[in-house]
C-alpha cells in the first residue's frame, strides 16, 4: 500500500500547494490523477518519488518514507516524468547500465516492449524523436517490475496508433503487486485504462474513488432525467445536454471522466457529497 499522510508542501512557505493532504492507494489499480494547471499534480508525483521534500507529513511505500530515498525504496519505484532526457547510448546499452539497479528488471520484456512500440534496439537514444524517447522510458519502466510505477503525461508525444498500443500494454502490465499512477490532461487517451480516479483541487484531494464506486452513485447520460431534482451537473453539447444525476436505479452507466472533472471544478462539494 502507498500512503500519503498529512502532506504539506510548497516551494515557498508563503504559497502552499498542499496542506494536510492524506490518502491511501491500493496495489492492483491504475489511478488517473487529474487537476487544473498549477494544481500540483506533477509536484505530488515528485513527493511520492522522493524528488522533493514535504514541509510536514510524509509519503510511504512498503514502510519506506520517500524523502529518505533509501535503496529499498528506490528499487520499488520508477518515475517517468513529462520531459525525458536519455543518454547518447543505444537501448541495449541503456538496459545494461541501468537495469541492474532494479532487482526485478526483465531485459527480455524490455526488448519485447520496444518491439511493440517499433523502437529499434540499436538506435542512439538522444537522437530519437520525443515520442520515441517516451516509448523507451515507458518500456524500461514497465520492465523494472517495481511495485509503484508513476507516469506524468505519458501520452504526450505519442501518435494515435502508439496511444492505442500504450493502453493495451499498460492494461496487460498491471498485477496485484503493482500500483500505476498516471497524471494526465488527456483524459480521452486513458478513458478505457483507468480504474480509479484521483482529483486534486484547491490544495485538497477531493476525490479518490474507483470508477465502479462512481458509477454506482452517479448516472451519466446525454439526456436529462425525468426528475430534475436528481441532477448534479449538466453541460451543453452540440446536440443537447450531458448530465450527471444521482443514480436511483441499479443500472450502471459509463463514467464520463471529463464531465465528472468539470463538475468537480465547478462545485466539488455537490459531487463529493453524492459519492460519500
Amino acid at each position: 500500500m502507498i500512503e500519503i499522510s498529512n502532506l504539506t508542501f510548497g516551494y515557498s512557505k508563503k504559497k502552499l500547494l498542499f496542506k494536510n493532504l492524506s490518502l491511501k492507494l491500493q496495489m492492483g489499480r491504475i489511478y488517473g490523477l487529474l487537476g487544473k494547471n498549477g494544481a500540483g499534480k506533477s509536484t505530488l508525483l515528485k513527493n511520492l518519488a522522493g524528488l522533493v521534500f514535504p514541509l510536514e507529513g510524509y509519503c510511504q511505500l512498503k514502510g519506506y518514507r520517500a524523502a529518505d530515498r533509501l535503496p529499498g525504496f528506490l528499487q520499488e519505484l520508477f518515475f517517468i516524468p513529462e520531459e525525458v532526457y536519455l543518454p547518447g547510448s543505444t537501448a541495449i546499452q541503456f538496459a545494461k547500465s541501468t537495469g541492474h539497479f532494479y532487482p526485478k528488471f526483465d531485459e527480455a520484456y524490455y526488448f519485447q516492449m520496444l518491439a511493440e512500440f517499433d523502437v529499434p534496439q540499436s538506435s542512439i537514444l538522444n537522437n530519437l524523436s520525443f515520442g520515441q524517447q517516451k516509448k523507451v522510458m515507458i518500456a524500461f519502466g514497465l520492465a523494472t517490475n517495481t511495485n509503484l510505477l508513476i507516469m506524468d503525461e505519458p501520452t504526450n508525444g505519442l501518435d494515435i496508433p502508439s496511444k492505442a498500443k500504450f493502453r493495451k500494454i499498460i492494461a496487460a502490465a498491471l498485477t496485484e503487486e503493482r500500483c500505476i499512477i498516471i497524471s494526465t490532461h488527456q483524459i480521452r487517451d486513458l478513458d478505457s485504462l483507468i480504474d480509479s480516479l484521483l482529483v486534486i483541487h484547491e490544495q485538497e484531494m477531493v476525490l479518490n474513488k474507483s470508477l465502479e464506486e462512481i458509477a454506482e452513485r452517479i448516472h451519466f447520460s446525454s439526456s436529462a432525467p425525468m426528475d430534475k431534482e436528481l441532477i448534479i451537473y449538466e453541460e451543453a453539447n452540440k446536440i443537447g445536454l450531458n448530465t450527471m444525476s444521482i443514480n436511483d436505479k441499479e443500472a450502471l452507466s459509463k463514467v464520463d471522466m471529463e464531465l465528472l472533472f468539470n463538475a468537480i471544478i465547478n462545485d466539488h462539494k455537490s459531487v463529493t457529497n453524492t459519492l460519500k
